[in-house]
């Protein structure tokens, strides 16, 4: 069963939970790597891409204990060195992107690791050079021929960042809480699934200052112990919710969203006219026929762009064009640092949006004011992200459609067709 079957244009009704935050899963899951004491992780999302980080983690040697569906401990207390250095270890880690992130806990506790260019979305160029250089700055050599990477004493140096890319300041960061001395990493990204990565560092033993900055100061330490850490929510799928409540007239309250980690995200979905309100750490988003893209002071057409943290989230770049399709009023999306995340509106064309991609970055959405309502059409979901924006499309479309290869929406969605038939929509896997 690789495809969803909709019924769409249903209101839904009802309340929804989001599931744990699948980008700091599989940063925090790769540090378990950094002691040899127990770890224990809670509100871990059920997700393919995380399950299978977690695979290879005890194909490592990694001990993995499953207290429950959302609850791991793990051990780290006797890694298999021979098979890290195996092709079987490099051929699965390239199945999935997030892999890359066992290189620093690696390097900083075991003086060695292996670059495989991984998988994960096509999406566009996304070069592993930040990860590499730092590394090399922290004094490890690294054999462009073979992939190794190799140090035997890692030294605390001052680290520019080229671009603030997440998974390379956590790989930085990783290895620099072990090495000797003090590192500087200037333009770090600052996510809030960073900062979740930095406190756990720090319950860890881990001297870690600037943490929510992009100034990041880390004065290495011998070794770190165990810990208990609890994982955010998924903004992301609060953000993909607050889009499917807006799209759909639907009454949602998406339960514990930690409003505080959220950014500008709900600030740039009222933008788009999408009222809500916060009740304790509860979002409600109440049922809207009509809502209206806002533009700027001075009349002129609105603009959402994606940057890294605090800007907006290139993730919900996706979820914004979709929701734009149906609201009054046009809005320019630019996607500023992905070249190929745009390329699904071609579908949402056929189901009868008006979007002109002005190139890989930049769609205009004229908005139909819901006077002419998207039709179901058979697709297939590119990516995560976008698979997720198709699935709301279909959700609020006229008639049936069908997505296909939703394997990826697994890949960052847990049983999000069980949790849709909670609230009321018509969905099933076929």
């Amino acid at each position: 069963m690789n495809a969803f079957e909709i019924t769409g244009g249903k209101r839904l009704k009802g309340e929804i939970v989001p599931q744990g935050a699948k980008n700091e899963a599989l940063q925090v899951i790769c540090a378990v790597l950094l002691t040899n004491q127990k770890v224990t992780i809670h509100n871990i999302p059920d997700i393919r891409d995380v399950n299978f980080l977690i695979e290879l983690l005890a194909q490592m040697g990694v001990k993995v204990y499953r207290i429950d569906a959302h609850t791991c401990e793990f051990c780290a207390d006797d890694i298999n060195m021979a098979y890290i250095n195996s092709d079987e270890f490099i051929n699965q880690s390239r199945k999935m992107r997030g892999s890359v992130m066992v290189m620093g806990p690696l390097l900083a506790r075991f003086k060695h690791a292996t670059l495989s260019k991984p998988g994960g979305d096509k999406i566009g160029r996304r070069r592993l050079d930040t990860h590499i250089i730092g590394f090399m700055k922290l004094g490890a050599h690294f054999n462009i021929e073979t992939g190794a990477i190799s140090a035997e004493r890692l030294k605390g140096a001052y680290i520019l960042l080229d671009e603030a890319s997440v998974t390379g300041t956590a790989n930085i960061v990783m290895a620099a809480v072990l090495a000797e001395g003090r590192t500087t990493i200037y333009n770090a990204a600052c996510e809030p699934y960073l900062q979740q990565l930095c406190n756990m560092l720090v319950q860890m033993g881990a001297k870690i200052t600037g943490i929510g900055s992009n100034m990041l100061h880390i004065e290495g330490v011998e070794q770190l112990i165990g810990c208990e850490h609890h994982i955010l929510p998924d903004m992301i799928e609060i953000g993909s919710f607050i889009g499917l409540a807006a799209m759909t007239k639907s009454e949602i309250t998406i339960k514990n969203v930690r409003f505080d980690m959220l950014g500008v995200i709900p600030e740039v979905f009222g933008k788009l006219g999408i009222k809500m309100e916060l009740r304790n750490d509860d979002l409600y988003i109440p049922a809207q026929d009509i809502y209206e893209i806002q533009n700027f002071l001075d009349g002129s057409i609105l603009t959402v762009a994606d940057a890294p943290w605090p800007g907006f989230t290139p993730d919900l770049i996706s979820i914004i064009l979709v929701v734009a399709t149906q609201a009054k009023g046009s809005v320019l999306i630019h996607q500023k640092m992905f070249e190929s995340r745009l390329f699904f509106t071609d579908k949402l064309i056929e189901m009868g949006a008006q979007i002109i991609l002005c190139d890989p970055h930049r769609a205009t959405v004229i908005g139909l004011e819901r006077k002419n309502t998207l039709r179901g059409i058979e697709m297939t979901s590119p990516d995560i992200r976008a698979g997720v924006a198709l699935l709301i499309a279909a959700l609020s479309a006229e008639g049936k459609s069908i997505i296909n290869n939703i394997e990826q929406i697994d890949r960052g969605y847990q049983y999000i067709d069980k949790r849709l038939q909670a609230i009321g929509a018509e969905i099933q896997r076929i």
